[in-house]
């Protein structure tokens, strides 16, 4: 019996999640705190919903309490609003109602367009490309090298993508190895569930263990007022070893499944899931690649090299690395000699394979809608801040790593996480005596655990892009959160005490 059935669609759980969130705005007081934005040449400070325009300086800063270094907001590094300490006011309830709750997918799919055409444009390319035949070429010839070594296969692919999450933040643009990664495993002999842990796994996990990366680490330390190095050693320590237990622990399953098909965690809950993208099977004999193939799949892998330069190097984003694949199919349909109706039609097909995902990916930003205009994530944060304040360095920093486990739940952008929180709890770390560092990292370490089960980040889209449910994740996951949580907690403390 396929079981399937009985799991809610991740937009059906979305939908469940937004009425929450909606019902939460009436039983949760709103309010805001101040907030400070940089806008060349000078500050704005949005003082209870009226902006004044302040000079951009040092002292203006230190006088808010906000500390941080003028030329974090010079240099751009800190883009967004940062909330100023001591600043939180109450604000009349603006409870969201049946209206907003309808309005919120929508306009959370406004807000995220630019995700939404990333993914699209990534279902064209590969749709494209898997029409050439070179894909299904190149990965059987992959597949045939590593017969008998796909446990290396996991382990270099996982520590890579862990990687590329800690040094400067990959994420979405993970979606793009999929269609890649799917047939390869399941050609392997794993199960759907083994390509997802690698991929958003392996990202995911980079958030926790983020050494250098400019959209949580360097913000929040900039945010608190320290240097992003201060700490690094520690940080890359810590992506050592988190980076450690995670790949034995995903190894150790993907062994148990393919030695017993039965142990898989997706036939248990979700019952015999057929792969979305196209499966090939694992010949015995398998044909040199020919000049053509391999042409196809030089132009295949550069367009992921030119996407990872281009962020790394040149500070692209969604936009640009849109451009290389649409640049990319246009090239294979050219090599390949694909007449321009066959081109459109088979990109146009690819992306409709993926219109579920973009659904998704908008829902998700649409609990973020509903929250900001409820104005109630503020008071979480200014009521968690009064919990903690006062309390010993120990308690308080391993409450902290517990807090920002809750905060992920309403705020999944590291970024805005970072200058709503970060100058709060900053200042709150100094009275405890809590070294600024260590609050850099509960806030890592926090959005690191809950970012693998949290429904408003990147979690729902990837179930769906492989077709499975949160139920059969969750069975794989949270015995590793558990001791993710113990290393973190362990590693705050004896950062607090040296």
């Amino acid at each position: 019996m396929n079981l399937l059935r009985k799991v809610p669609h991740p937009l059906a759980i979305l939908m469940s999640v937004i009425i929450l969130s909606a019902l939460a705005t009436w039983l949760v007081p709103a309010g805001k705190y101040d907030t400070l934005s940089y806008a060349t040449p000078n500050f704005v400070l949005n003082k209870k919903g009226v902006e004044q325009t302040l000079p951009a300086n040092q002292k203006v800063l230190d006088s808010l309490r906000i500390n941080a270094s003028i030329n974090a907001f010079m240099q751009g590094i800190i883009r967004k609003p940062v909330s100023v300490p001591g600043s939180y006011h109450h604000l009349p309830k603006d409870a969201q109602g049946v209206v907003k709750v309808i309005e919120a997918p929508i306009q959370g799919i406004y807000d995220t367009i630019d995700i939404i055409l990333f993914v699209l444009l990534i279902g064209g390319f590969i749709q494209v490309f898997n029409a050439t035949g070179a894909l299904e070429a190149g990965l059987q010839r992959l597949s045939a090298i590593m017969r008998g070594k796909e446990g290396w296969l996991i382990i270099i692919l996982t520590f890579l993508l862990t990687f590329g999450g800690a040094s400067y933040g990959m994420a979405e643009e993970a979606f793009a190895f999929y269609p890649v990664l799917v047939p390869l495993f399941l050609a392997a002999g794993y199960d759907l569930l083994v390509p997802v842990a690698v991929i958003f796994g392996g990202t995911q996990l980079g958030t926790l263990s983020s050494f250098s990366n400019p959209f949580s680490t360097i913000i929040a330390s900039n945010a608190c007022g320290i240097s992003w190095t201060d700490g690094l050693n520690g940080r890359l320590l810590m992506f050592v070893l988190s980076a450690v237990l995670y790949i034995v622990y995903l190894v150790h399953y993907a062994h148990g499944v393919k030695l017993n098909p039965g142990k898989s965690l997706v036939y248990q809950a979700d019952g015999d899931v057929k792969s979305p993208f196209p499966a090939f099977s694992a010949q015995t004999q398998v044909q040199p690649l020919s000049v053509r193939n391999i042409s196809l799949l030089v132009i295949f892998f550069l367009a992921f090299a030119t996407m990872i330069t281009g962020v790394v190097v040149w500070h692209w984003w969604l936009l640009e690395m849109s451009a290389v694949f649409l640049v990319a199919a246009v090239l294979i349909a050219v090599l390949q000699r694909m007449k321009q109706r066959e081109f459109i039609d088979t990109f146009i097909k690819g992306a409709e394979g993926l219109l579920s995902v973009a659904f998704i990916i908008g829902a998700a930003r649409g609990v973020t809608a509903i929250l900001d205009g409820g104005h109630i994530s503020d008071t979480i944060v200014n009521s968690a801040a009064q919990l903690v304040s006062g309390l010993p360095s120990g308690i308080f920093i391993v409450l902290m790593l517990l807090l920002y486990c809750l905060f992920t739940l309403f705020i999944s952008s590291s970024s805005g996480m970072a200058v709503v929180t970060m100058p709060i709890m900053g200042a709150l770390a100094v009275a405890a005596h809590v070294p600024g560092r260590e609050m850099v990292n509960s806030y890592l370490f926090g959005m690191g655990i809950m970012g693998f089960v949290t429904p408003t980040g990147l979690l729902l889209p990837s179930l769906a892009l492989v077709g499975i449910s949160f139920k059969a994740w969750w069975r794989f996951i949270w015995p590793l959160m558990l001791m993710l949580l113990v290393l973190c907690s362990a590693f705050l403390i004896i950062g607090v005490a040296l």
